[in-house]
């Protein structure tokens, strides 16, 4: 299993003329949790929008991630998952580094065990309902932060940062 070879805190301390956002923990609660077995992982940003359905996390996690990672904002629902152990394993299987859900996961015990970065909100048994919608490549906004594809983003148990260019080989 790879390790990344950064800390976040870092990243920030290395970097104080890049521009680098930081995700902000959520005063109501929502704060990001770490489920997959990488617990330090980023890569460049591809990004999805769907809202209690993962067919789009599901097609794109299917596709080569080789150095990517995948940011979903799910809208931070807490009534289904957005990802489940066998959309996870397909990320392994094409070499994503890792998924940062603005939502849920289910399917933890198993998730923990493959070697995905994965951070969401929390954990609930119920799949969505695939009905093909969602975009993809688009701006995202939570957590304080603005992120598009082709940013870079970097997470860890300390948080989760963005930045415009890539900061460590990874």
């Amino acid at each position: 299993m790879a390790t990344a070879p950064f800390v976040t805190c870092d990243l920030l301390d290395d970097h104080p003329e890049k521009d680098i956002q930081v995700v902000t923990p959520s005063l109501d609660g929502k704060f990001f949790q770490s489920y997959g077995a990488r617990k330090s992982f980023g890569g460049q940003v591809v990004t999805v929008k769907c809202f209690e359905d993962n067919s789009r996390v599901k097609e794109l996690l299917a596709t080569d991630g080789t150095g990517k990672v995948l940011v979903v904002d799910g809208g931070a629902s807490m009534r289904c998952a957005l990802m489940g152990d066998m959309i996870a394993e397909s990320a392994v299987k094409n070499h994503w580094n890792g998924v940062i859900i603005y939502g849920c996961v289910r399917d933890v015990d198993a998730i923990a065990e493959l070697d995905l970065g994965v951070q969401a909100l929390a954990a609930i048994p119920r799949k969505s309902n695939r009905q093909g919608v969602g975009e993809t490549n688009i701006e995202l906004s939570f957590g304080g932060v603005t992120i598009q594809s082709g940013q870079y983003v970097y997470a860890d148990n300390n948080g989760i940062v963005i930045a415009k260019e890539s900061l460590v080989d990874l």
